[in-house]
């Protein structure tokens, strides 16, 4: 039996050292999904050459296409396959994985708040999925992993890592006044991303 593991970190760099944890316990990278925000455009400005072999894997992934994931099998090849989007609510993101597809197509139709479509399709609660699109909203990075029940303990001590601890991030949106996703609110500027982030840091010390 496949089960669904997501869980939320509070930025890009959190979630990929967690990613190669993942990757290195033989997880392969066709079960891993991410949602990163890129409202401060750190896709951009960032070089991505996993495989060290001095391309920048986002010029290997548009030249090889979604096949290159396939081909490499490994956490370069899902990073290649990134993809920029824009979901509603959220506004862009940096994509990947099986997950990100399904969001994707929905996002594509116009369909809002896809990224939670996505999420309860795969079996997350509703009450958890908007507290993901949210944080994803406020410049979080979701990773999504589907594991068999064997697996499952060892993954989900891995997933912990710095994750965002769910319930209490939804009680902290709740008391400014939040009650859940709204896919026709306006995404977060990089200020509000960094503002975010510094709370939480501030919180954590």
């Amino acid at each position: 039996m496949t089960i669904t593991l997501s869980r939320l970190y509070d930025d890009y760099a959190t979630a990929h050292k967690v990613m190669k944890d993942l990757e290195a316990a033989g997880l392969l990278a066709s079960e891993i999904s991410i949602v990163a925000s890129n409202a401060d455009n750190w896709y951009a400005t960032t070089k991505h050459d996993r495989d060290r072999d001095g391309i920048d894997d986002r010029a290997e992934g548009a030249a090889t296409g979604a096949t290159i994931g396939a081909a490499t099998g490994g956490l370069a090849g899902l990073l290649a396959g990134f993809g920029l989007l824009a979901i509603p609510g959220i506004g862009p993101v940096v994509a990947a994985g099986w997950l990100a597809s399904t969001a994707a197509v929905a996002a594509a139709g116009g369909l809002a708040g896809g990224l939670i479509g996505a999420l309860t399709e795969a079996g997350v609660s509703e009450e958890d999925a908007h507290i993901y699109a949210e944080g994803v909203r406020r410049g979080g990075t979701l990773l999504t992993v589907r594991v068999s029940e064997e697996q499952r303990p060892r993954i989900q001590a891995i997933l912990d890592r710095s994750s965002v601890n769910i319930w209490d991030r939804g009680m902290e949106y709740r008391k400014s006044g939040w009650k859940s996703f709204d896919p026709s609110a306006p995404g977060y500027t990089a200020d509000q991303v960094q503002k975010e982030r510094q709370r939480y840091r501030k919180d954590a010390a």
